[in-house]
């Protein structure tokens, strides 16, 4: 069953993580010292904040596979979907192994498909590599 994804841009990870754990009534799956993750089954979404004090809001959504096939079926709408795609591959992205590709929407909203295989000890690498002045 595939999982709704946002990622929401904030000025105070702190303040932040206090505010939605309230929300969510439970404590983040993963916790950063820039970065935080619910995985909730009700709603079933997987819900990431990451510290961005300068340019604060919606990061991006998506649609998180649980294996290659859901992906391979995700990755087909995309396509219907009639937008400019963006394959990514494999790569490492806040925290996670992952291979995805993106779209943007009509709006401007980018949309990333995604199936996460693995655990990270940094927050992204290559095009992912969160840069120092960013980070705390």
């Amino acid at each position: 069953m595939k999982r709704f994804h946002v990622n929401v841009r904030v000025k105070n990870l702190e303040e932040s993580i206090g505010f939605y754990t309230a929300l969510f009534a439970t404590e983040p799956t993963v916790l950063k010292e820039d970065y935080a993750k619910w995985m909730l089954e009700d709603p079933r979404i997987n819900f990431a904040i990451s510290l961005h004090p300068e340019n604060a809001g919606i990061e991006h959504l998506g649609i998180q596979a649980e294996s290659e096939e859901e992906l391979t079926e995700v990755y087909g709408n995309l396509k219907k979907a009639k937008g400019a795609i963006r394959e990514e591959g494999k790569c490492t992205c806040c925290y996670a192994k992952s291979e995805k590709s993106w779209i943007t929407d009509p709006q401007g909203v980018d949309w990333e498909a995604f199936y996460t295989f693995g655990e990270a000890t940094v927050y992204g690498e290559g095009a992912n590599a969160r840069k120092a002045e960013s980070a705390v």
